[in-house]
């Protein structure tokens, strides 16, 4: 039998090609931890911020650095990011988070905050904010430029009446620019403060806001835009198919 030198040595060669490349992507780009410390923590933020989210970098790191959980200049072997989740996930304004390591050193958060829709400020003092989804959430000075809401409010109220009319009116672009404050009287009626106009607008009852938020988009743009907006001092949507006004004693 006859070997055939030059084949074997190229067969030869090509496995110690594919075992240096193995090796390559396998061992030799491995990061060390060991020998490598944090250089860089980036942190991003989703949810919220648009509308007066809770939460920014600064405050993420000051959360991380309360619990000894920021890594920047730690060795990366003693960096959990296991553990970095887990003390943001006790703030009651995260919904969730990630956190992970890369090869050159750096530590990236991703994280999504609660995203608030309304300021809660009771007649009894309390104060609070209510979230997209209805969740009650304490009160910080981190949160600002929310819609308010006044008055007479439980928390069943807040949650289950305010938050959905909240989410009604941030999602119309009008009124979200239109609307100043909402306030709750004894009774559970609702009324409206509007930015631009010198009047309160009376809804009634908390229920088919839409409908009645479009009757009154319609009084605005064929009847106040031609009286002028301070004619009225109150304007009552409450009723269906009608709108009742109160003049002005300007």
């Amino acid at each position: 039998m006859t070997i055939n030198w030059k084949k074997t040595v190229i067969i030869l060669l090509d496995v110690v090609i594919a075992v240096y490349l193995l090796m390559a992507v396998t061992v030799f780009n491995r990061p060390d931890d060991k020998a490598t410390v944090c250089t860089e923590v980036n942190i991003q933020i989703d949810g919220g911020q648009q509308k007066g989210g809770f939460l920014n970098p600064a405050e993420v790191k000051r959360l991380l650095e309360r619990q000894r959980q920021y890594p920047l200049a730690q060795p990366m072997q003693f960096v959990s990011t296991r553990q970095m989740e887990e003390v943001l996930l006790k703030s009651p304004y995260v919904e969730n988070v990630e956190c992970y390591k890369t090869q050159n050193g750096h530590v990236c958060v991703s994280l999504t905050q609660r995203q608030p829709v309304l300021h809660i400020m009771t007649a009894g003092g309390e104060q609070y904010y209510v979230d997209v989804c209805g969740e009650i959430l304490p009160h910080t000075r981190l949160a600002d430029n929310l819609l308010v809401a006044t008055g007479t409010i439980s928390h069943s109220y807040a949650q289950k009446r305010l938050a959905p009319i909240a989410n009604q009116i941030l999602s119309d672009r009008f009124w979200q620019q239109q609307t100043e404050q909402l306030n709750v009287l004894s009774d559970g009626s609702l009324e409206l403060v509007p930015r631009v106009g010198d009047h309160i607008i009376y809804l009634g009852a908390p229920r088919d806001i839409p409908k009645k938020l479009e009757r009154l988009w319609k009084f605005y743009k064929y009847g106040l835009s031609q009286t002028g907006w301070d004619r009225y001092k109150r304007i009552s949507v409450e009723f269906d198919n009608q709108i009742i006004c109160k003049r002005s004693e300007k």
